[in-house]
C-alpha cells in the first residue's frame, strides 16, 4: 500500500508543532533547500535520536511511512552538505548522521564505538584538550576523535 503525500504531511504535522515546522522551513530555506515532508521527517527523527543514525536505521523507521530508501539517502546527504547534519564514518565503512543545525547541537565531541556489537555513543560531556599542532607536526588537523572498546552490555555478557 502506497502512502499519499497527504498522509506523509499528516505524519509530520502530528510529530512537529507549527512553530517547529516554520523554524525548520526557514532553516532549510536559508540553507538553500526546499522544505519537503521527507526532509522534515528525516530532521524530526534525527533530532530525537540519542546517537548518530545510519541510513539503514533511518530507512527502517521511514520506509513503512511511505518514504523510499533513495529519497531518505538523498535527504541525509543533502542535509549534511548544507551543514545541518554531521556525517560520521567510524572506521566500519558506514556513514552515520547526527543533527547539528543549532549551535547547542553543533559541539564537536568524540564518539565511542563498541568493537563487539557496533553500538555507538556520543561522548558530549567528555572534555578533551588537544595540544596545538605546529607547522613541523605531521598530523595536520584533527577532525574527529573516536574511542573504541567494549560497551557495558558486551562487557557484562563476556563475564
Amino acid at each position: 500500500m502506497k502512502t499519499s503525500r497527504g498522509e506523509k504531511l499528516e505524519y509530520v504535522a502530528n510529530h512537529l508543532s507549527e512553530r517547529e515546522i516554520e523554524e525548520l522551513r526557514l532553516l532549510l530555506k536559508e540553507s538553500g533547500l526546499r522544505c519537503t515532508s521527507a526532509r522534515l521527517t528525516v530532521i524530526q527523527e534525527l533530532k530525537q535520536a540519542a546517537t548518530p543514525v545510519t541510513h539503514a536505521e533511518m530507512a527502517e523507521k521511514l520506509v513503512p511511512l511511505g518514504f523510499d530508501k533513495a529519497t531518505i539517502f538523498r535527504n541525509l546527504v543533502d542535509l549534511a552538505e548544507a551543514g545541518l547534519l554531521r556525517r560520521i564514518e567510524l572506521g566500519d565503512h558506514v556513514w552515520r548522521f547526527e543533527w547539528i543545525a543549532r549551535e547547542t547541537d553543533a559541539d564537536e565531541h568524540p564518539h565511542f564505538l563498541c568493537t563487539v556489537c557496533g553500538e555507538v555513543a556520543c561522548l558530549r560531556n567528555l572534555a578533551l584538550e588537544l595540544p596545538s599542532l605546529t607547522d613541523g607536526d605531521v598530523f595536520g588537523e584533527v577532525t574527529e576523535i573516536l574511542f573504541k572498546g567494549q560497551c557495558i552490555k558486551c562487557l557484562a555478557s563476556a563475564t
